[in-house]
């Protein structure tokens, strides 16, 4: 046990419990209490007017005991700087992934006309926002490009080398192929919703991971959760974790319709799934505090140093039963849940 003690927005002191002085903002004594780094979710959906992919910042950042969220893809070039603005009012930390189709999710088949991957208006936007984004969004499943199958991404390898900034990639519903999509893939591009159960998935039909995907993990390729409305299945990640497929970032794929209806409701209800899963509760958090921070090339954000930020996520883990649901309507029954408590974010403890 021990305290930690911030003065103004950075960490003042890290000493034995009950020596920490100054007010007192949380008592974790009697509790499975934890203090980690902020929380990191990198694929949320946070452009409020949008519908149905749409959400307000904090209401998926800080409410959740998440300190920095990832836009992942909402925005495309013709309203990234809406976005951008909108992050500056709130007390979450917003980055964003570009969507490589100008139009963004104003439509959800956004890459069913290429002539909306407009190369010169993606170097603008990132060229102005250099800070705020951190890699470009291709959504690549049949309802998202319709008839132009893999050329979407064939497009946004040229985009991606053109900015220097890596991709995420969306996999869902073939066509295309799953394999397709895994071979375009580079070192530092993120595969996203790899644990979905749809035919197109992760898995061939002798049950073992595809060959293209151990090939993708071998390259650096990132494999992030994005469980969403549609796109975890218990079943696949079972399997993964069977398989030994490495677990590196877990993110929501949280908007207002998923959040308030589920399968996903909360950052810790997403967590609580894997630690039901067997994963230890130092891999689960990892997944959303170090491996997050790593990838976005940004190491502070894991920090919890004398002079570092004071960017903390203060959570619990009780002892009780909580029904879980999959994005297939999968159910299991945890007996550990994790709980958000609060956040120290710019230099005041948040509750949650």
């Amino acid at each position: 046990m021990v305290d930690i003690t911030f003065a103004g927005e950075r960490i003042s002191g890290i000493v034995p419990a009950g020596i920490g002085e100054g007010n007192t903002l949380w008592d974790g004594v009697g509790s499975e209490t934890y203090v980690s780094s902020g929380w990191i979710d990198m694929h949320v959906h946070a452009m409020s007017e949008l519908h149905p992919y749409g959400d307000e910042i904090d209401e998926i950042g800080i409410k959740q005991g998440v300190t920095t969220i990832v836009d992942a893809g909402s925005c495309g070039a013709d309203r990234i700087a809406e976005l951008y603005e909108a992050g500056k009012d709130s007390d979450t930390r917003l980055l964003a992934f570009l969507n490589i189709s100008r139009i963004g999710l104003e439509r959800v088949d956004e890459l069913s006309r290429l002539e909306w991957l407009d190369e010169a208006l993606v170097r603008q936007a990132t060229r102005q926002y250099p800070e705020f984004i951190v890699g470009l969004k291709a959504r690549m499943s049949r309802s998202v490009v319709k008839e132009q199958g893999i050329e979407p991404l064939e497009i946004a390898r040229k985009l991606s080398g053109g900015a220097g900034l890596p991709l995420m990639v969306h996999i869902g519903s073939a066509p295309p192929a799953i394999q397709e999509v895994l071979r375009l893939l580079e070192q530092g591009d993120i595969v996203t919703h790899y644990l979905n159960g749809k035919p197109n998935n992760v898995f061939g039909a002798d049950g073992q991971p595809l060959p293209e995907l151990l090939d993708a993990i071998a390259r650096g390729v990132h494999l992030d959760v994005g469980h969403g409305t549609a796109s975890f299945s218990f079943h696949i990640a079972e399997k993964a974790k069977l398989a030994g497929i490495p677990l590196h970032t877990i993110s929501t794929d949280i908007y207002r319709g998923n959040r308030l209806n589920g399968p996903v409701y909360s950052m810790s209800a997403v967590l609580t799934k894997f630690l039901h899963l067997g994963y230890s509760l130092g891999e689960v958090i990892r997944a959303v505090t170090v491996n997050a921070a790593a990838w976005l090339g940004r190491p502070e954000l894991a920090e919890i140093l004398v002079g570092s930020p004071a960017d903390l996520t203060v959570f619990t883990v009780e002892q009780g039963e909580q029904v879980l649901m999959d994005s297939e309507g999968a159910k299991r029954t945890a007996e550990r849940i994790i709980q958000p408590k609060g956040v120290v974010r710019n230099g005041s403890f948040i509750a949650c």
